[in-house]
């Protein structure tokens, strides 16, 4: 017995982070694909995945990099068009329930790559700084000024910020 749960209560567990992740890096309309590869991959390296590691972080570190595939082959396809009949089910997919409302995912959006990625991981994820750094490089210091810029960005831009009550400072 390796002392591991089984790999369907690893999904169970962290599957709703990894989308929201997925949703906030690569958009409402890629995220499932990327929520998929990021399971593929997982289930055929968890096996080798020593018991005591930090699944979460892992699976997000697995997310990131299908995130960035998925990327890097939207940007070899054609240019889509801005209304398209399955527009309305990507915003239903963006309501409440999933934990990431269309207006917020816009301006998640518009934040550059590495605050994009610093907000997704550590707030939508819950990782801390030091794993949000080994994820997309770099320092804990640069990441977490990353993320106090995107939220400060996400403070000014998103319309809903007003009735958000204030994140307390997360130094240490």
């Amino acid at each position: 017995m390796t002392g591991k749960e089984p790999f369907e209560a690893v999904v169970t567990q962290h599957g709703a982070t990894v989308l929201r992740v997925c949703r906030a890096v690569v958009g409402p309309a890629d995220a499932d694909d990327a929520w998929s590869e990021t399971f593929l991959s997982a289930m055929k390296a968890y096996p080798d995945l020593p018991a005591d590691a930090n699944v979460e972080a892992w699976l997000v570190t697995i997310a990131h990099r299908k995130a960035i595939d998925v990327t890097r082959a939207a940007a070899r396809r054609a240019i889509p068009v801005a209304e398209t009949p399955d527009t309305e089910a990507a915003d239903a997919a963006d309501g409440p329930a999933s934990g990431l409302d269309s207006d917020l995912a816009d301006a998640v959006a518009g934040l550059p790559a590495k605050q994009k990625q610093a907000v997704a991981y550590h707030y939508l994820a819950g990782l801390p700084y030091a794993d949000v750094a080994d994820i997309v490089g770099g320092s804990a210091d640069a990441v977490r000024r990353a993320a106090a810029d995107g939220i400060a960005t996400l403070r000014r831009t998103y319309p809903g910020a007003a009735a958000t009550k204030e994140e307390p400072d997360e130094r240490g």
